[in-house]
């Protein structure tokens, strides 16, 4: 009997790292092969070598964390600003989920603070819901595949949304006990130090990463350091409403009952 399998799908190298890699490891440790993709190679996030160096430099950096973190690397496919919601990256992408055939998909929120998040996350809903479609073809071509498949989408960047609102993701994923093998696996990306601090301001990457997973654990009341997400509507991608993060994780894993009850409570009356 084959294994069950987990896909992160993110935008740029070290991004999953940020956002999904504990809960890759928690899948991992329960027997599930994980893998790893960022659509960007990253050539853009250097102030210190060309983009073609960068971009050589930060690949080495992701199939190390990837490494650590005991998941299959998957290639990019464009560069930084080059991630767009078009029918050339969805067959790429879709021959990616035809090829790994997951059954839990991570990846990035519809709202985010910037465009390759938003269109990252974009195209891999839509390479999901095509994966049993025979008619779309993918590059390279991939039989497919009508297996469930259940979306998960990360936290946005500062736990807000564009508008600089504040959101509460629907679960939490407790990734105490994993934490120091995403830090080591994010420590991976030593290019980014330098980087992150003069574009975006984070000061020490490592340190702003475990203020996120710190900050999550308090929203979740529950943990002491967390990863956040929200669970795709099924429709279209399984036959049921199921959650299988809950179903593999038991006590690692913990739904925002307030959320669940916001997004099941009737529309109000029409005036």
């Amino acid at each position: 009997m084959s294994r069950p399998k987990a896909i992160a799908i993110a935008a740029h190298p070290d991004d999953i790292e940020l956002k999904m890699a504990g809960t890759l490891l928690r899948l991992k440790e329960k027997g599930w092969d994980i893998h790893y993709c960022n659509l960007a190679t990253g050539q853009g996030g250097s102030l210190e070598y060309d983009a073609e160096k960068t971009a050589s430099v930060r690949r080495s950096e992701a199939q190390k964390a990837a490494e650590i973190l005991g998941a299959t690397w998957h290639p990019p496919i464009t560069d930084d600003f080059g991630i767009f919601y078009n029918r050339k990256q969805l067959r790429e992408v879709a021959a990616l989920i035809r090829e790994v055939r997951p059954s839990i998909v991570l990846t990035h929120p519809g709202e985010d603070y910037m465009e390759d998040h938003i269109n990252a996350g974009r195209l891999t809903v839509s390479a999901v819901f095509a994966r049993g479609i025979p008619n779309f073809e993918t590059d390279p071509p991939r039989p497919a595949y009508f297996d469930d498949v259940t979306v998960y989408h990360c936290m946005p960047h500062g736990g807000r949304n564009r508008i600089r609102q504040r959101v509460m993701p629907g679960a939490w994923v407790d990734t105490t006990d994993v934490h120091a093998t995403v830090r080591e696996a994010l420590a991976a990306h030593k290019s980014q130090r330098s980087w992150l601090d003069s574009s975006q301001g984070m000061d020490d990457y490592l340190v702003s990463m475990d203020d996120h997973a710190e900050a999550m654990g308090g929203l979740s009341g529950k943990f002491f350091k967390a990863e956040g997400w929200w669970r795709h509507l099924h429709l279209g991608f399984s036959a049921s409403d199921s959650d299988p993060l809950a179903e593999a994780l038991g006590d690692r894993y913990w739904v925002n009952q307030e959320y669940e009850e916001r997004i099941e409570r009737p529309a109000p009356p029409a005036t």
